[in-house]
Formats: structure tokens, C-alpha cells, sequence
């Protein structure tokens, strides 16, 4: 299926982080995966890799965007300041 292909590679402070990051945003993988566009979720340690994989350029920017803004709200939820008192 992919005739194109990113790797979006995340590096964080913490292997805590990066496990919040990786766990919140690794159970969209199947769920938004469409026909012309898909993504797998892993990590290493402090690192999260996302790789979205599409059928054409169109499709590749939107799941770009997509998996980019899933992962700003996970690192919000999972900022210190966000776990509160």
C-alpha cells in the first residue's frame, strides 16, 4: 500500500514520559487508519517513533498532522505541571 512514508521521532527526559506519550497515543494506531493512510506507534527508552505510512502525498501531510497533534495533547497530559498537587 505505502508509496510514501515519515518517521516522526520524539525524544523526551524521562522513559516515564515517553511511556505516557507512547501508551496515549499507541491505541489510536488502529483506530484512525484508513484506506490511503496508516501508523504504528513504538518506543525506546526515552524515545517515541511514529511512522505513517500513505498511498499518496495528500494523505501522508494529513496523517502527519494528525499524529503530531495527538502527540502535543499527550505531552501536555503528561507534563509535570499537569499531574497537578
Amino acid at each position: 500500500m505505502p508509496s510514501h512514508s515519515t518517521e516522526l521521532v520524539f525524544r523526551y527526559d524521562s522513559t516515564a514520559v515517553a511511556s505516557i506519550v507512547a501508551s496515549s497515543v499507541a491505541v489510536s494506531a488502529g483506530d484512525i487508519d484508513g484506506e490511503r493512510s496508516r501508523a504504528t506507534v513504538s518506543r525506546d527508552g526515552a524515545t517515541v517513533t511514529v511512522v505513517v505510512d500513505a498511498t499518496d502525498l495528500t494523505a501522508l501531510r494529513a496523517g502527519q498532522n494528525t499524529w503530531l497533534t495527538l502527540v502535543e495533547v499527550a505531552e501536555r497530559a503528561a507534563a509535570p505541571s499537569a499531574a497537578g498537587p
